[in-house]
């Protein structure tokens, strides 16, 4: 959600110029890839680009491709197989063949405008877009996107019947795995090749404490571009730390951060009896991460308290309280416990256990 941010910031800043602009996007990966289906990134004629299709290597020659593409105002698929050795960036780390697309973007382009939906609505949003193409759809030429519009359950402006009732399946079953992935389309005369990109809201990280080690939370959850409520007494805090906080909620106040399954949440009050409070309230929301900070023992204490209170933790429930918390990293200072916690927090959402990737049997990244 942070390339797709920045590259929106770029297309305003420059929309009146009167320059013209195009988007190179990878929407296929064989193998290893620095970058994964989804990445993009947005070109003007000019040379002047934001976002990325790989760490580096690739850039130049897609920023290239995408100047003449705004010229033909034709779009194309380029694929780099950067296993060969006189393939463009061989030796910086690729070893995989990438499929971008470069669609130049004309005033009938609705690329943007969907971009636009995907940061202005939290909640999972999706594209797709047509990757190959043999055979005539209606018109629908290569490169065009539809956007899903999930509260009718219809395409957008896909005129072509077979083509939606065949998105619209497909498009369920990215939703239950969660997935993004490229789907192809066949009937007489006609095949093509569709990515349909699922796009999920940005973290979300609810904070519940008012102590000067939250700062560093904050700040890194500013990089990471996660959306974060805190709780506390704000008074005590810094105004200049707080700038980066979408919300803010005065302890003594009842309104509180409303939580969902991309939320993490983060007990840091130092105050026993705050951290009880919240916690008792906090398990009955849909985030699947809640960390407390402080030794074993405290928690334990607060888990004896609940029993004599009549209030005992599923399974499912111990499961989504971490305590301790964050990754044994030998963190000690709150910078280094700020980065144990984030690390601990993607792995949740991911599904991952962390740990070396060089004790890794497979690739980093799953495959197909």
């Amino acid at each position: 959600m942070k390339e797709i941010k920045s590259i929106l910031k770029l297309y305003n800043s420059f929309k009146n110029s009167g320059e013209k602009c195009a988007i190179a996007q990878v929407v296929r990966v064989e193998e290893s890839s620095y970058r994964r289906e989804g990445a993009r990134m947005l070109v003007f004629e000019s040379g002047v680009f934001e976002g990325g299709i790989s760490g580096g290597c690739l850039e130049g020659d897609a920023l290239q491709r995408s100047q003449i593409a705004i010229l033909k105002q034709q779009p194309s698929i380029v694929t780099y197989d950067t296993s060969k050795e006189n393939e463009i960036g061989v030796g910086l780390g690729c070893n995989g063949v990438i499929d971008v697309l470069i669609s130049p973007i004309s005033e009938s382009s609705s690329t943007l405008e969907m971009l636009q939906k995907c940061v202005s609505d939290r909640g999972f949003h999706i594209i797709a877009t047509v990757t190959a193409l043999t055979g005539d759809l209606n018109g629908i030429p290569l490169g065009k996107s539809f956007y899903y519009d999930k509260d009718t359950a219809s395409m957008e402006d896909c005129n072509h019947d077979g083509l939606k009732g065949f998105l619209q399946h497909s498009i369920q079953e990215v939703l239950e795995q969660q997935k993004s992935r490229t789907y192809h389309f066949q009937e007489e005369g006609v095949k093509a090749s569709i990515f349909i990109e699922l796009i999920p809201p940005q973290f979300h990280l609810a904070v519940y404490g008012d102590n000067y080690d939250v700062y560093p939370i904050l700040e890194l959850a500013k990089l990471m571009d996660w959306e974060v409520s805190l709780t506390g007494n704000i008074q005590k805090l810094k105004k200049e730390k707080l700038q980066s906080v979408a919300n803010l909620y005065p302890k003594d106040f009842e309104e509180r951060p409303a939580i969902d399954e991309r939320t993490a949440i983060i007990l840091m009050a130092h105050d026993y009896k705050t951290d009880y409070a919240n916690l008792r309230t906090l398990i009955q929301s849909r985030a699947p991460y809640i960390a407390s900070l402080g030794p074993r023992k405290r928690f334990d204490k607060m888990v004896r308290e609940f029993k004599a209170n009549d209030m005992t933790f599923s399974k499912e429930e111990l499961a989504r309280i971490y305590a301790p918390c964050g990754l044994e990293i030998g963190a000690n200072t709150p910078e280094e416990i700020a980065l144990s916690l984030f690390s601990e927090i993607l792995g949740v959402f991911s599904n991952k256990e962390g740990g070396m990737l060089r004790k890794k049997s497979g690739p980093i990244h799953e495959r197909d």
